[in-house]
């Protein structure tokens, strides 16, 4: 399944294709195997992104401690290993890798990976704790039930709760889980649904947005959307709330459940669609999840305009304040210094191709300095809570918790909550990550 180039030579910008999941060749074994051999071979050869995640160091292992030291050494079952470690991040696709389309050997090892999954998943070869883990819309409406959300949270400080809960279900006993909240954002931010003021169009946005909460933002994080809507109406851009969301699909996706991306898709757009057609940009405060609107599922659904036009009118929140600042529709009047900031930037918003725009919002706070992180945290949502990961997940990001005590940085986090909480993890001298959408309140002191 080579991917054939129009011309010879990568002096283009890599060349995203489609995920043929619908083809007929899609969940066929013995194809993938073929194709998983053909670019792990070219992988062996290049070695460029090792210092990326575990999924290289592990295929180059694979590769070294065999009979041949060549990949026709290895045993095919041993891939899987290689799938295991890949959590879809992009980076190797998008910053990387000089065989992406449209060079000849038209390499793909994310989607690739994704394929892999899904093959997996077709066969049934889950386990079900991945399931859990990843339906975070039941979970959430679970543990988010006043009285269980605080049992939930009690136990999963309890080291014996927590050991049990490693033996039964592969959760790290020591790995941060997230807490859950019964009083979610789309509750706290309940007022958000009548609101229905013009915005003041600038650039390529309305001036108004929908926020898309997220699964986790909503009942893990909500503090991060209260956030987020005060800094925006306190620069005179209105804010509502669709009537319903979703799980975007992104852990569906990563578990290579293709079916229930779709499902998430088929619930998601048409409400969003609904919004943009009435005059709303759509904001959401997880990169993973703009991620999957902007780039994702187009790819996944090449065919449907709907998903195109989404795609089309989502935003990065900095990304959005941006846009506003260069035609001078951002308030600067700054009221509180930050002084020196570690800021990480999250995969799934590097991969956007749309720039550091959180550090450029940061930097325009008077008397503050940031220190950007461009290395994984290791976190990847599920992956550094599974018991046979978390110590790898630890391994990959001690880099940016180096890189931020080296900073000796007054405040540090992340654009994804979860890779914030999991550097927080590794600081261990109990500190707490500041989102950069709350660093930006504090500066406005309001």
């Amino acid at each position: 399944m080579i991917v054939t180039a129009k011309r010879e030579g990568n002096l283009e910008p890599p060349t995203r294709h489609p995920v043929d999941w619908k083809g007929p060749l899609f969940y066929e074994e013995t194809d993938l195997f073929d194709e998983l051999e053909r670019v792990f071979d070219h992988c062996h050869g290049c070695r460029r992104c090792v210092s990326l995640c575990n999924a290289f160091p592990t295929l180059f292992d694979l590769v070294d401690e065999s009979p041949t030291l060549e990949v026709d050494g290895v045993e095919k079952s041993d891939f899987w290993q290689v799938v295991d470690h890949c959590y879809l991040c992009d980076l190797c696709f998008m910053s990387k890798c000089p065989y992406t389309p449209p060079h000849p050997w038209g390499i793909d090892f994310p989607h690739l990976m994704l394929r892999a999954k899904a093959v997996r998943y077709k066969k049934g070869e889950i386990k079900t704790r991945d399931k859990i883990l990843t339906s975070t819309d039941a979970v959430g409406a679970l543990a988010g039930i006043p009285i269980i959300s605080g049992v939930v949270n009690s136990t999963n400080r309890l080291k014996p709760a927590r050991k049990l809960l490693e033996t039964v279900l592969g959760v790290h006993a020591e790995a941060r889980l997230p807490e859950f909240f019964s009083k979610t954002a789309r509750k706290r931010l309940a007022r958000l649904h009548s609101s229905d003021s013009n915005g003041d169009a600038a650039g390529p946005t309305q001036g108004r947005v929908v926020l898309f909460t997220t699964c986790y933002g909503n009942r893990n994080e909500p503090i991060v959307n209260e956030d987020l809507t005060v800094v925006f109406e306190h620069n005179k851009i209105p804010v509502t709330l669709a009537h319903r969301e979703r799980c975007c699909g992104m852990p569906k996706m990563e578990l290579g459940d293709l079916e229930s991306v779709r499902r998430a898709k088929e619930a998601n757009i048409p409400v969003l669609l609904e919004m943009i057609e009435a005059g709303w940009d759509i904001v959401a405060p997880i990169p993973s999840c703009v991620l999957m609107f902007k780039q994702e599922l187009p790819l996944i659904f090449p065919e449907d305009a709907d998903v195109k036009r989404v795609s089309e009118a989502i935003f990065d929140p900095f990304e959005y304040l941006i846009h506003r600042h260069r035609v001078g529709k951002l308030n600067t009047e700054f009221k509180q210094p930050l002084g020196q900031v570690a800021y990480h930037a999250a995969c799934h918003q590097r991969v956007q191709n749309v720039g550091s725009k959180t550090r450029e919002v940061l930097s325009l706070i008077p008397d503050t300095e940031v220190t950007a992180i461009e290395r994984c945290s290791g976190h990847d949502g599920t992956y550094a809570v599974k018991r046979e990961f978390h110590q790898t997940a630890m391994k990959i990001g001690r880099p940016v918790v180096a890189a931020v005590k080296h900073a000796k940085a007054d405040y540090y986090g992340s654009d994804c909550p979860m890779a914030g909480h999991h550097i927080e993890h590794g600081m261990d001298d109990g500190s707490e990550t500041q989102h950069p959408m709350s660093l930006l309140r504090k500066a406005y002191a309001i």
